[in-house]
Order: C-alpha cells, then structure tokens, then sequence
C-alpha cells in the first residue's frame, strides 16, 4: 500500500531534518513530503536536502496547506504529522494498523489519555482549551473522543479524497473531527506519546486568538450540521423572552378582560413570532442537510466503485 507522509511547516528549520530521519527510518517505504507554508527560515531547503519531497502553499494558515495536500497527493494511507518534533515517529505503525486491517478511517493519535500532553505542554490555557473544544464536541455528537485537536492523525484514501477543507488556519483538526462524526466515518483513537518543543523551536499557536476561532468553527458546524437544534434552541430562548414579556399582558386581560399594556402586547406577539419564524428555517436546513448527506453518502459509494474498478484494472 502507498504511504505518504504529509508535515504542514512553516518556520521549522530547527526541526524538520530530524522528523523527516525519524519517520524514513520508521517507514523507508513512504513518500515524505513537506508542504513549506511562507516560511522565512531555511525549512524548504533542510528538507529537501534531507529527500523529501517539498512543495509550497502560498496561502497563509495550516487548513489551506492541508487542503492542497489533499487535493495534490494520491496514495492509499496519508499520515499527518507536524515539523516541530513533538510526535514521536515510532507511534506510527500502531496508528496506520487500524487503517490497513480496515478497522477505521482517521485514526487519532491521543495526547491527553496518557498525561504526557499535560506534563510536556508548558503554554497556558492550551489544556483548558482542549477539553472546552472535546467536551462541546462530545455532547453535540453523543460522543467520547479523547483527543480532538490532535495534529498526528492517518488517514485512509476516501475521508482524504472526499472532505471538503473549509477551514483556513488552525481550527483544521476541529474540523477533520467533526466531519468524520457528522459523516459516521469510523474513527479510532490510541495513546501517544507527546513532547514539547525543543528549546528555541516557538509555537504557531495563539492561545487566545486560534482559540477563539475554533469556537467559531464549534457554532458555525454546530449551524451547518444540526440546525433543527441549533435554530430550536435559539427560538426558545426568544420564546422565552417573549413569555416574560407576554404573560402580565395575558393575566391582565384574564381577571380585567381588558388590555392596558398595549406596547408590551405587541412587542410580545412580535418576539413569538420571530421565535417561530427561527423554528420554522431549522426545520427547514434540517430537511436540507439531510438531502445533503444522501447525496453525500451516493457520492462517496461512487467513489468507491471508481477506485475499485481502477485498482482491477
């Protein structure tokens, strides 16, 4: 089976020769390629004096690298590593297993199960903004993943070939997530070791900033993905509202069966209704993502029977 190896750099020149000798040394066999993302150090040149094969993204940000990877590299297993060293080559064989007995279609290589995250991971509030990402995630899809924003993860040939990439910058791994659990990808997580950076090598991650993205990313797929719930929440919080304003009106034309709070009357029957036009466009995109997934599901059936046919041939 082909392997490719895909690391996402920008800036990584401290580390990238010795994560491209790792994993040659763990698979001789696999193409290594390195996606150069801008950098202003000697990235490309290391790796491609040390036999990757280095191609450039001109677009700022990991999901528009990992887009390109994706439309541009055939093979039949892809394994997605970083640049910076802190996921151990040795862990790949038992993460590309599941992949080809066919047990799964992303397999995730958890940081978090074993403490090694907590106990190498020095940047504050990271920890923090794991579980916030993992438990929302976890109660939207009835779900108990472990590791959500993991950047070592395999791949088979169908999720890499049928996933459409949207995200542009860091909020990718949130989104791989969320894609395979909407589209009942089988998805399989094992323990991994972790370590930090080496010193002088310095994070791409903004706390603060990429985090706030990635909570944007939670709402917009919580939008896109349930909007019966989504929009039905939101009506009954309006709804709510347009109770408390309403049911003094309501009591006063019981006992008086007379209205004297006219502009509470009407702004309350104003509030109903716009909570029950929100109700109606979730039911509505409820119908419409469902459409999508059939649609979806022939797609990828058709894809499927194309690389079957293709392989026979």
């Amino acid at each position: 089976m082909k392997i490719a190896v895909l690391i996402p750099c920008y800036n990584e020149e401290l580390t990238i020769e010795k994560v491209i000798k790792d994993f040659k040394k763990e698979l001789p066999e696999a193409d290594i390629y390195v996606y150069d993302n801008n950098s202003k150090d000697k990235t490309a040149e290391i790796a491609r004096k040390n036999g990757a094969i280095v191609r450039h993204e001109y677009r700022q940000g990991k999901g528009n690298v990992v887009r390109s990877m994706f439309r541009d590299i055939d093979a039949d297993i892809y394994v997605m590593t970083d640049g910076d060293d802190t996921y151990p080559a040795e862990e790949v064989h038992k993460l590309i297993e599941p992949i080809k007995n066919g047990q799964a279609d992303m397999v995730i290589g958890d940081r978090l199960t074993n403490g090694t995250y907590k106990n190498e991971n020095k940047r504050q509030f990271h920890q923090f903004g794991n579980n916030l990402v993992k438990n929302s995630i976890n109660s939207l899809f009835k779900t108990n993943l472990k590791d959500i924003m993991t950047g070592y993860r395999v791949f088979n040939k169908v999720f890499v070939k049928t996933m459409p990439v949207m995200s542009p910058k860091f909020e990718i791994e949130t989104e791989m997530t969320l894609h395979a659990l909407d589209k009942k990808f089988i998805i399989k997580e094992i323990p991994i070791v972790y370590r930090d950076r080496p010193e002088g090598s310095e994070s791409k991650l903004n706390t603060v900033g990429d985090g706030i993205k990635v909570i944007k990313t939670i709402i917009k797929m919580y939008k896109d993905f349930k909007p019966r719930q989504f929009f039905c929440r939101i009506a009954l919080i309006i709804a709510i509202i347009g109770l408390i304003i309403g049911v003094p009106v309501i009591l006063e034309f019981v006992e008086t069966s007379y209205i004297t709070k006219v502009p509470s009357a009407i702004l309350a029957t104003g509030i109903m209704t716009i909570a029950l036009i929100v109700a109606q466009c979730g039911v509505i995109l409820d119908t419409v993502v469902k459409q999508y997934h059939e649609r979806y599901e022939l797609e990828v059936s058709k894809y499927v029977q194309l690389e079957k046919m293709n392989k026979k041939k």
